[in-house]
C-alpha cells in the first residue's frame, strides 16, 4: 500500500486569489505594464519544470494537450469510457491541479514526490480527444513519463543530492563533495547562478541565457573550459534561451509602460542579464528596483531562491506581479519608521548589526501573477548579500495570499487543546501578520557579516570585536568572494529562516511593535500568545517534512520551526509542554501546550541566548559552529524525553495537505488590458494554465520537450561520461 503522503487528497482546498479590485484601480499604462511583466514571469516560470525533475516537463505537456482540446467538464466523459469512477476522475483533475500548482511532480513546500490516485490514467490518456487526433505523439509522450509519473523508488520519493534523491541541478553521478568542488570554483570567478552541473572529468557549467555569448562584462569570466586543481570545467551559456527570449521580449514591452526611469533601467538589465546570463547585470538591475520606491506595481524577476537546491547555492527561476494594498502598506511603513529603534533591541552587541539601516520599501501586496513552484507569504529580497549590506533591500507581504492560505476550520486544526482551538482560529491570522512583518523586515533585514575583500580591506575592526560568547576577539569572517550561502551551504536557508523566526517572535513581545499593527491590551496579549503557540505547533507539523532513511529535512522553514520547537522544550520550566495520546478517533495523537505566564520570562530570555548564538555563529563565518548548533538541534530521534520519530508517524496520520491557489490571466483586447479570473477549484486551475499561453502553445510545448531531451538524465551528451 502506497503511504498517502504520495497523494494529494480529493478534498485538498484550493483557492482563487482575489486581485479584482486592485487591478481594476490601476490606470490604463500600470495595467499595460503589469500585463507585460505577468507575461514574462509566466513564461521563465516553465523553466521550473525543468528544473524539478526530468519527468516533469513531459508530464505538463501531455496534460495541457489533453485538455487543450477538453475541458475538465469536457474530459468527464472521456473518463467515464475509460472506466474511472467519479473519486478517480476528481483524483486525476486533483493530480494535473498540482502538477501546475508546484511546477512539477514533487512539491513545492516539502520536495516530496506526489503520484496519480489512480491506476487508470493510461486509460484515460488513450480515450481522449488528443489521443484520437495525434496517437503516435501522445503514445511518445506517455512512453517519456508513466514509469517515472508512478515511480516510488527510495530515492525518487523526494528532491536531493546523490543518493539522497532527485535534483535537476545536478547530474545523477555528482555527490555532495562534487557539489562542493564545484562551488570552491565558483567562488574563484564570477557567475551567474548556474542551474546544472555535470559531474564528469569535465565538469559542464551551463548559464540560463537567451545567447550563447562568450563574454559579458569585464568583472566575468569567458565561457569555455577552464583548469581547475587538475580538473577542468566546461562553462557554457544558453541554457532554456527559448524561454529566456520570451521573458526577454516581454520585458521589452513593459518598458514602454515604466513609470519613471529607475524602473526603465531596471528591466534594461534585467534584459541583459537574462540574454547573456549576466550576474552582474541582474545585480544592477536588482540596484534600481530598490531605488524603485512604493511603485504601484511591484515586481521582482529571475533565478531567486535556492530553497530546492541541494547545496543551497543554485537559485529557482520565480517571477511576480502584484498591486499595492494601500492601507496595509500604511502598517509597514510605520514598522519601518520604527526600526531604527528596534534593531538595537535585538540580543547581539552592536559591532553585529549593520554600520547603517538602509530603510527598505515595506509594502503590502495583492498578488496578480505568481510564476515559479510556490506562493510565499511574504518575500526579503533581492539576495546579493552584498546589496543588503550596503545597499539596501525589499520587504513584501502577500495580502491576498494570507487572507486565504492560512485559514483553518476547527475540526481540521490538530494537536491542540479544545480551549485553545477558538483563541488560535480567531487570532492566527493577525498573529501571522505580525510575524511576517518582524520575519521579513527585522529578521532578514538584520545583523551583518564580517567581511575581508579581495584587497584585503575589513568592514570591522578585527582589533577590537569580540565573540559575546567566549569574550575572545573574533577569528572568523568572510573572505573575498564567499559569501553566506557559498559557505553555509546545505544549511544556509534553513539557518536564515530560523534567525529570522527567533527574531519574530522575541520582536513581537515589544508593545511599540504590537500598537502599530493595532493591537493593544488584552488583544495585544492574545495575538502574542498566539504567535508562540503558532510557532510551536508549526515545529511539530514541521515532522512530516523530515525524512528519516536519508535523515534529511525537506523544507527550510519547516526544520527552523522544528529547531524552535526543540529549544523551547529544552528551556523547561513548563513553557512547552508535548505530550502523545489516543484521539477521540482511537488513532494516535498528540497535544501541545504552552503556558503564557511564561512566555515574558522562560520564553523570552531562552530566544534570546539561542538568537544571539545563531548571529554570532553568521556573521563570524563559522560554519562549523554554526552547523553543529543547528543540526543538533534538527536532529529527530527516539530518544530522549520525546519520541520525535514516532511523533512524526502520528503528524503524517493527521496532516492536511497544503493549498493551492488559483491565479488570474490578462490579455490584450484592443487598447485595453482583460482581467480574466477562474473558479477556486482543481478545473479551474487548470483552465487557467490551459488559456496561459493562447498564442504559441504548441511552440512552447515542442521547446519544453526539446529542453527537456537535453537535461534528461544523459544531458550534455557531447561531454565524456568519465567519472570525476
Amino acid at each position: 500500500m502506497v503511504d498517502s503522503q504520495y497523494y494529494l487528497p480529493n478534498d485538498i482546498g484550493i483557492s482563487a486569489l482575489d486581485c479584482r479590485v486592485a487591478f481594476r484601480l490601476l490606470s490604463p499604462k500600470e495595467q499595460m505594464y503589469a500585463h507585460y511583466l505577468s507575461r514574462a514571469s509566466w513564461y521563465g516560470g516553465l523553466i521550473v519544470l525543468i528544473q524539478t525533475s526530468p519527468e516533469s516537463a513531459n508530464i505538463y505537456v501531455l496534460l495541457q494537450k489533453i485538455f487543450r482540446l477538453q475541458a475538465p467538464q469536457q474530459l468527464e466523459a472521456a473518463a467515464t469510457a475509460a472506466g474511472l469512477s467519479a473519486e478517480e476522475y476528481q483524483a486525476f483533475l486533483v493530480y494535473a491541479a498540482g502538477l501546475y500548482a508546484n511546477m512539477g511532480n514533487y512539491k513545492s513546500f516539502g520536495d516530496t514526490k506526489f503520484i496519480p490516485n489512480l491506476p487508470k490514467f493510461k486509460a484515460l490518456v488513450w480515450e481522449s480527444l488528443a489521443f484520437k487526433q495525434s496517437p503516435g505523439d501522445m503514445e511518445t509522450l506517455w512512453g517519456c513519463c508513466c514509469e517515472p509519473l508512478y515511480s516510488l523508488e527510495d530515492k525518487q520519493k523526494q528532491l536531493g543530492l546523490g543518493e539522497k534523491g532527485i535534483s535537476a541541478y545536478f547530474s545523477g553521478n555528482c555527490c555532495l563533495e562534487d557539489a562542493e568542488f564545484a562551488q570552491k570554483f565558483l567562488d574563484s570567478k564570477v557567475y551567474f547562478t548556474f542551474q546544472s552541473l555535470d559531474c564528469f572529468l569535465i565538469a559542464c557549467i551551463s548559464l540560463p541565457s537567451a545567447d550563447n555569448c562568450a563574454v559579458v562584462g569585464k568583472s566575468e569570466v569567458c565561457c569555455g573550459k577552464h583548469e581547475f586543481e587538475d580538473s577542468v570545467f566546461s562553462v557554457k551559456r544558453g541554457d532554456y534561451a527559448f524561454l529566456m527570449e520570451k521573458v526577454c521580449q516581454n520585458l521589452e514591452k513593459a518598458k514602454d509602460y515604466a513609470a519613471n526611469e529607475n524602473q526603465k533601467r531596471m528591466l534594461e538589465e534585467y534584459i541583459r542579464s537574462f540574454t547573456c546570463g549576466s550576474v552582474e547585470a541582474h545585480k544592477e538591475g536588482s540596484r534600481y528596483w530598490i531605488k524603485d520606491k512604493g511603485p504601484i506595481v511591484e515586481s521582482y524577476i529571475g533565478f531567486i531562491e535556492s530553497y530546492r537546491d541541494p547545496f543551497g547555492s543554485r537559485g529557482e527561476f520565480e517571477g511576480f506581479v502584484a498591486v499595492v494594498n494601500k492601507a496595509m502598506s500604511a502598517r509597514f511603513a510605520q514598522l519601518v519608521s520604527s526600526a531604527e529603534v528596534l534593531l538595537p533591541e535585538l540580543p547581539w552587541p552592536p559591532a553585529f548589526e549593520k554600520d547603517i539601516f538602509l530603510k527598505p520599501d515595506f509594502t503590502s501586496l495583492d498578488v496578480l501573477t505568481f510564476a515559479g513552484s510556490g506562493i510565499p507569504a511574504g518575500i526579503n529580497i533581492p539576495n546579493y548579500d552584498d546589496i543588503r549590506q550596503t545597499e539596501g533591500f525589499k520587504n513584501v507581504s502577500l495580502g491576498n495570499v494570507l487572507a486565504v492560505a492560512y485559514a483553518t476550520q476547527k475540526d481540521k486544526l490538530t494537536f491542540l487543546e479544545e480551549n485553545d482551538k477558538d483563541l488560535y482560529i480567531k487570532w492566527k491570522g493577525p498573529s501571522f501578520e505580525v510575524q511576517v512583518g518582524l520575519h521579513e523586515l527585522l529578521g532578514h533585514g538584520s545583523g551583518k557579516l564580517f567581511v575581508q575583500d579581495d584587497k584585503g580591506k575589513y568592514n570591522f575592526d578585527q582589533t577590537a570585536v569580540r565573540n559575546p560568547e567566549t569574550g575572545e576577539l573574533i577569528s572568523s569572517w568572510y573572505k573575498g568572494s564567499e559569501t553566506w550561502d557559498s559557505k553555509f551551504s546545505t544549511i544556509a536557508s534553513s539557518y536564515e529562516e530560523c534567525r529570522a523566526e527567533c527574531v519574530g517572535l522575541y520582536l513581537c513581545l515589544n508593545k511599540q511593535v504590537l500598537s502599530i499593527f493595532g493591537h493593544e491590551g488584552e488583544d495585544a496579549e492574545e495575538v502574542v500568545y498566539v504567535n508562540w503557540l503558532n510557532m510551536v505547533r508549526a515545529g511539530l507539523l514541521g515532522l512530516e517534512f523530515y525524512t528519516p532513511e536519508s535523515k534529511s529535512w525537506r523544507q527550510a522553514h519547516m526544520q527552523a520551526r522544528f529547531v524552535i520547537l526543540r529549544v523551547l522544550l529544552e528551556a523547561g520550566e513548563g513553557l512547552v509542554g508535548l505530550r502523545e495520546c489516543t484521539g477521540a478517533d482511537g488513532r494516535p495523537d498528540a497535544v501541545i501546550t504552552l503556558d503564557r505566564s511564561k512566555i515574558y520570562t522562560v520564553g523570552k530570555s531562552t530566544i534570546q541566548r539561542f538568537l544571539c548564538k545563531l548571529q554570532v555563529h553568521k556573521s563570524t563565518a563559522d560554519v562549523e559552529g554554526g552547523r553543529a548548533l543547528y543540526e543538533g538541534y534538527s536532529a529527530v530521534t527516539a530518544d530522549g524525553t520525546h519520541n520525535f520519530l514516532r511523533l512524526r508517524e502520528t503528524v503524517l496520520l493527521r496532516k492536511e495537505a497544503r493549498k493551492m491557489f488559483v491565479q488570474a490571466n490578462t490579455y490584450i483586447k484592443g487598447d485595453a488590458v482583460e482581467l480574466v479570473e477562474y473558479e477556486g477549484s482543481a478545473a479551474g486551475l487548470i483552465q487557467s494554465f490551459v488559456e496561459r499561453f493562447p498564442d504559441d502553445a504548441e511552440e512552447v510545448e515542442a521547446q519544453l520537450r526539446e529542453m527537456t531531451c537535453m537535461d534528461s538524465s544523459c544531458w550534455r551528451k557531447e561531454e565524456p561520461h568519465t567519472q570525476m
